[in-house]
């Protein structure tokens, strides 16, 4: 059988995840899809609008065959190490390909890009530090750099969100030696931070996202599967809520006002004094965005900051997200199919990972971290529903979908 990866946060499966699944699936000419989707937090630093297990069941309803979850030390990173575990995780996984959603739609750019890069390293390094020096963020002044070499006419935009991740899905296949074979659909209508709807049946995660919190009550369902909005609607009934760094303010304020400031110079990310600058501001902050709109500054990105506070906010520390080059050191099923179940039984023998199923089954200090995520994504729920939650954290297993009676087992 032939798998194709996607890297995916499902926040929450929309349309045009869909039509992503569904090209790859055919572009890779595969008989499986294997998704590797963050976990309760996400990449730009915040929680996901609903749990792991609700987005996984959106993610098998709409033709994904295994859910794998991106450990929290590799989801909530800048996209080179972000990608490192995903790709880790496929590779494990024998995945023949990974087609990833791009604004340029066409794989060569990216190969070249990569062989450029890796090519004329030292020189991009240098120039990156330079630009760094002028006081800009991190990835402005890798797009910069980047601008600043001679590449030999190649025209990749790695200012586009969707085409610096794929290029670090290619660069980290390189990097580990990996037989995947890259490919990339182009993405259609909506752009990755598009805040508004537009005429098509496909919006932006982003647009989804900022409707489902607006006071206008905006209607979302002609945007989603109406399997995503039935999940929605039970999750919304069974927990009260849906997730937004709003919700934790009270927690952060709590953790910096009671972390000493050589506490926090030991959480990951924060550096270059932040510490002085997170404690001097906290006190004067009535929310979340007031406090992100006070700390922002044009050296560190909004993505950059909100990432600092979540691990803040889980108290991680920078031994603790100390990453061993081999990726992900497990493979942690959220969900298969029929199809996953029988993909995965084809290829275990050969799987060179742990593959856990339950937490009681296994232990390791990077899936520890998962566990205090978890823990900490529950603390907006009331009593009895928190504990209820993590309980479920230890004793959930794989949810078990038949694709062809669309029932959960």
């Amino acid at each position: 059988m032939k798998a194709v990866g996607l890297v995916v946060e499902y926040n929450p499966f929309h349309n045009g995840h869909l039509y992503h699944l569904q090209a790859s699936k055919e572009k890779a000419e595969a008989d499986t899809v294997i998704a590797v989707m963050s976990g309760h937090f996400l990449q730009r630093g915040e929680p996901a609008l609903v749990s792991k297990w609700s987005r996984a069941k959106m993610a098998l309803q709409q033709g994904a065959d295994l859910v794998v979850e991106l450990p929290y030390a590799f989801a909530t990173q800048k996209a080179e190490f972000f990608a490192d575990g995903a790709i880790s995780i496929l590779e494990a996984l024998k995945c023949h390909s990974v087609c990833f959603g791009s604004e340029n739609g066409e794989i060569t750019p990216f190969l070249e890009t990569a062989k450029t890069l890796e090519e004329l390293d030292s020189d991009y390094q240098d120039a990156i530090k330079y630009y760094m020096k002028q006081g800009i963020s991190y990835p402005s002044a890798q797009t910069k750099a980047y601008q600043s070499l001679d590449t030999g006419g190649h025209t990749l935009d790695l200012s586009m969100p969707n085409n610096i991740l794929g290029y670090q899905y290619v660069k980290a296949i390189q990097k580990q030696g990996s037989a995947i074979s890259p490919l990339t659909i182009k993405r259609t209508s909506a752009g990755y931070h598009d805040e508004e709807f537009n005429e098509t049946s496909i919006a932006s995660a982003t647009s989804i996202r900022k409707a489902i919190f607006s006071e206008e009550n905006k209607d979302i369902q002609s945007f989603v599967p109406e399997t995503t909005w039935d999940n929605l609607k039970t999750y919304r009934h069974d927990f009260n809520t849906f997730h937004q760094w709003e919700d934790y303010f009270g927690f952060l304020k709590y953790t910096i006002c009671t972390m000493t400031h050589d506490e926090l110079k030991q959480i990951y990310e924060v550096e270059e004094g932040l510490e002085n600058r997170v404690k001097s501001l906290i006190h004067q902050a009535a929310s979340f965005k007031d406090f992100m709109e006070q700390l922002k500054t044009k050296r560190y990105t909004w993505t950059r900051l909100q990432r600092l506070c979540l691990h803040i906010l889980t108290r991680t520390t920078k031994d603790q997200m100390k990453l061993d080059e081999t990726g992900a050191p497990y493979l942690r099923l959220l969900g298969m199919s029929s199809q996953g179940r029988a993909y995965l039984n084809s290829i275990k023998k050969t799987v060179d990972k742990p593959l856990v199923s339950t937490l009681s089954a296994f232990s390791h200090p990077i899936l520890d971290l998962d566990i205090k995520a978890a823990s900490v994504y529950a603390m907006v729920f009331p009593e009895p529903i928190r504990s209820q939650f993590m309980h479920s954290e230890y004793s959930t297993r794989p949810i078990q979908y038949n694709e062809t009676e669309k029932l959960f087992l």
